[in-house]
């Protein structure tokens, strides 16, 4: 109901996002125009979310490393969590997400216009090629955002297990992890209502890799996990 919504407000202007998200997905070297990119679609984000009768409320931008080349990690509660970081993280970035998501109208242009990558979670040799570009990227200066849980958790506000795995993109490139909370990021696109809804977004303390470089993925997986949680807990009485 609430796509419905902001394509019936935006009607006008859905196909020139479109285009335009697209135009960039065709250019080769995702990273000349990354940036670029990025501008145009946090600003496409914003007008669709305010559409949709959406806020987000973000706090802790100052957490977020001076010098691109970082990967934030952030609990998944759905397919709005992209949008969200989209309309506040105020640096490019690029994701990771599961293939199931690839052919999704908007953000199937976003993956490519961005220099994003779909992950089969049930072919490892293919994940590990990903995690090994995404190392790549960031070592070069891309940002990105994974979710390690991997999958949404089936109860609003409650994570899952983080999956150490998802961590090794990181210590491949020796880059600062930036844990991020979501709170209510569930509702926009899950509960059947176009009642207004306020998500929030909030960016954790920065590790970097001196302080997690002796660390197993599985631990710094529990680690992430906790801070994110205390924050969850916190976001939820205010």
């Amino acid at each position: 109901m609430r796509i419905a919504l902001m394509c019936f407000r935006l009607f006008f202007k859905v196909p020139y996002y479109l285009y335009r998200i697209w135009s960039y997905g065709r250019h080769q070297d995702k990273f000349t125009y990354h940036a670029e990119a990025f501008a145009f679609i946090k600003e496409a984000t914003t007008e669709v979310n305010r559409a949709g009768r959406v806020t987000i409320l973000a706090d802790g931008e100052e957490n977020l490393p001076a010098k691109n080349g970082f990967v934030m990690f952030c609990n998944h509660q759905g397919l709005f969590d992209v949008l969200v970081f989209l309309q506040a993280c105020p640096k490019p970035f690029a994701f990771m997400a599961k293939k199931e998501v690839k052919n999704t109208i908007l953000l199937k242009q976003i993956i490519a216009a961005l220099g994003s990558y779909t992950v089969d979670r049930k072919d490892v040799r293919q994940a590990m090629g990903i995690i090994n570009n995404v190392a790549a990227d960031v070592r070069r200066g891309k940002n990105f955002l994974i979710f390690p849980e991997g999958t949404r958790s089936p109860k609003p506000n409650e994570m899952i297990e983080f999956k150490g795995g998802s961590f090794k993109a990181a210590t491949k490139a020796r880059c600062p992890i930036v844990p991020c909370a979501l709170i209510d990021a569930h509702k926009p696109f899950d509960a059947h209502t176009i009642r207004p809804v306020t998500v929030k977004l909030q960016f954790l303390e920065a590790l970097s890799y001196e302080q997690y470089k002796d660390m197993k993925t599985i631990e710094i997986a529990a680690l992430v996990k906790e801070r994110i949680a205390a924050a969850m807990a916190t976001m939820q009485k205010t």
